[in-house]
């Protein structure tokens, strides 16, 4: 038997142990567990994601020049997404054996640390190469950490939701992303604004030691909520479960693949905009905190998108709102992109909320939903955080470094990178598009099935 086992009032809970309603209080503790949690995870990702742009270049790889210290940046920018698959797995592994609760913890206690050290950690000036190798390093733990939070931050919430409201609920784990992303940028910019010229020496530090006090929050909130029933029932099986990777690679192979095409648009959104749109822009000689302060308006605009389009998701189905979402991110790329290299302040804030905003935000809502119920409940962790987490790293690690040198190419540079940026939304499209019905790898379909005018609500993956 499970020890994180609470015991829940049974005239809240059905047959299954689901929630009757995503308004009973151990509901909303579990929501606000998986919002919170991700939000503060996200704040420690984001910051350093923000902080490469404006600020590491100088301070860890000074000496090489403009572009070339940004370029190496931007990698270790990249070696904390390229490292999330490794956190999906070995988080996925525990979380499916050991269950989602204890391994968020974990994640998230490994993630507040290494988010302090780097608050610590001295420049190249000091210390000479130990300084960037560091901070290599560091930010891969970052990566493995966060690659862990997002997959049971979702399955917390989905796993213990009604059917048919699984989209919305899973949508606070992602939602806790732009939450994060706001509460780093503001604070960012609230710091640049208050240590003015000494933001560069010290006063980015400030905002990563702040991680310490968000981390004890975020635990306090997190050891309250239950373990999900999906999770207490595979306990109380008794089954011998084998190694939930391999499992996944044998059997759900191409839910992988689907999951990874599916949520690619994302991250792909998320690093162009984000993260080499601000470096555009602050190299374009934009005022630092005007660039942060629009970037966290493109945040905002993201947590309200998703949650209206995760709503919508569970009446419509994952599928068409997925598509949909697709299709507007073809469309907008070559726009956005060329309002991003403008270096004008207000077209950077269209790109932003255009892009960051409506883009990732449409993408973003019903995707945890989708992903999860990809997978059966055994390697549901593991499953859904691989294909998630590959995503993050190809989309988001590498978008930045190939959109800072595809910009390079005289003439076109902005069409290219709009033209790749459209070139991943059609293939998330299609791979949405073939994926095969919940049903098909549900392990209890009829169950699942709720009737509704235009499609199943929980068949959500349905034609």
């Amino acid at each position: 038997m499970n020890d994180n086992k609470d015991v829940v009032d049974k005239d809240v809970v059905d047959k299954d142990g689901l929630q009757t309603s995503l308004r009973t209080p151990e509901m909303r503790r579990i929501l606000t567990s998986s919002f919170v949690g991700s939000a503060i995870e996200f704040y420690d990702f984001i910051l350093y994601a923000t902080a490469s742009s404006i600020v590491f270049a100088n301070l860890f790889f000074a000496g090489l020049g403009p572009g070339l210290s940004l370029f190496a940046s931007f990698s270790t920018l990249a070696a904390g997404y390229l490292a999330r698959p490794l956190g999906g797995v070995i988080f996925g592994h525990f979380g499916d054996k050991v269950g989602r609760k204890k391994a968020l913890i974990v994640s998230m206690v490994m993630m507040g640390a290494v988010t302090v050290i780097i608050g610590l950690m001295p420049p190249t000036a000091s210390i000479g190469m130990v300084a960037p190798a560091s901070l290599f390093t560091l930010r891969i733990i970052q990566g493995i950490a966060v690659g862990g939070e997002w997959g049971g931050a979702a399955l917390m919430a989905l796993e213990h939701a009604p059917k048919a409201r699984r989209g919305l609920a899973a949508a606070f784990a992602n939602a806790g992303g732009p939450a994060g992303a706001i509460l780093a940028t503001l604070i960012l910019s609230l710091t640049a604004t208050l240590t003015g010229d000494n933001f560069v020496t010290w006063g980015w530090r400030l905002p990563f030691l702040l991680s310490a006090v968000l981390i004890v929050v975020g635990l306090v909130i997190r050891l309250k909520v239950s373990e999900t029933p999906a999770f207490q029932q595979l306990e109380e099986e008794s089954e011998e479960r084998k190694v939930p990777l391999l499992t996944v690679f044998k059997n759900y192979k191409r839910q992988v693949l689907i999951a990874l095409f599916a949520t690619m648009t994302i991250y792909v959104t998320q690093g162009l905009t984000t993260v080499w749109g601000v470096s555009v822009a602050v190299a374009a000689g934009e005022d630092k905190s005007d660039v942060l302060n629009w970037k966290a308006v493109g945040a905002l605009t993201t947590l309200i998108v998703t949650f209206i389009i995760a709503r919508l998701s569970d009446r419509i189905g994952r599928k068409r709102s997925l598509v949909g979402a697709h299709v507007v991110a073809a469309v907008l790329a070559v726009p956005i992109v060329l309002l991003i290299v403008s270096g004008e302040l207000n077209q950077y804030a269209a790109a932003i909320i255009l892009g960051n905003g409506i883009v990732q935000g449409l993408c973003y809502g019903p995707i945890a939903a989708y992903v999860s119920e990809l997978f059966p409940p055994a390697v549901r962790y593991t499953g859904a955080s691989v294909g998630y987490q590959l995503a993050a790293a190809l989309g988001a690690g590498l978008s930045p470094m190939i959109a800072s040198a595809l910009i390079l190419v005289p003439g076109v540079g902005s069409y290219l990178i709009g033209g790749v940026w459209a070139l991943f939304a059609v293939v998330g499209a299609i791979a949405v598009m073939a994926s095969r019905p919940f049903s098909e790898s549900a392990p209890n379909p009829a169950a699942s099935v709720v009737e509704h005018d235009i499609e199943p609500v929980a068949q959500t993956h349905g034609k």
